[in-house]
């Protein structure tokens, strides 16, 4: 009976002892992020990027457009095989319209997180040299009201964006 009480203790007592040792540090980083002076560039690469896909649609929406219209002015004089040939022309290009456009939004969120990658990882390495200057054991992000209770004592956002030179 002793040795089970000595046990108890001894787990009660390293548990509190753990949990004197823990210091929990939140940030948030989508307000970090949005406050990077390096957010308007990716942005703006990101609006020039949009743009060329939908330059690259356009000229292929226009050529469907252009040997549609084609169709309709020769289609009386073509043959059957020659109908045939031209109809399954244009069904291929307006798949590929479709292709386009579905793969359109993949393609901007694949180089949205290609620019943001290098402005992750400076908040990361920041975050991570506060933390260890301040003594913290975690670090959480609070974005997207994942807590029900966050003491903002251990908050870190102001810390990280005056270590990044930006102002509130």
């Amino acid at each position: 009976m002793n040795l089970k009480i000595t046990c108890l203790l001894l787990i009660i007592t390293a548990l509190t002892l753990n949990a004197q040792q823990t210091k929990l540090g939140t940030v948030n980083s989508d307000l970090v992020i949005s406050r990077m002076p390096q957010m308007k560039t990716v942005l703006k690469r990101i609006e020039n990027y949009g743009k060329q896909l939908d330059s690259t649609f356009q000229v292929k929406a226009k050529e469907y457009n252009d040997k549609a219209a084609n169709y309709k002015k020769e289609a009386a004089s073509l043959t059957d095989d020659g109908r045939k040939a031209k109809i399954q022309e244009l069904a291929t290009i307006e798949k590929d319209l479709g292709k386009f456009r579905q793969n359109g939004s993949r393609l901007m969120q694949i180089r949205r997180d290609e620019y943001m990658r290098p402005l992750y990882k400076k908040l990361s390495e920041v975050i991570a040299e506060i933390a260890k200057a301040n003594g913290y054991t975690q670090i959480l992000t609070v974005d997207g009201n994942q807590f029900g209770y966050v003491d903002d004592r251990f908050d870190i956002t102001k810390l990280v964006l005056q270590k990044l030179g930006i102002k509130e």
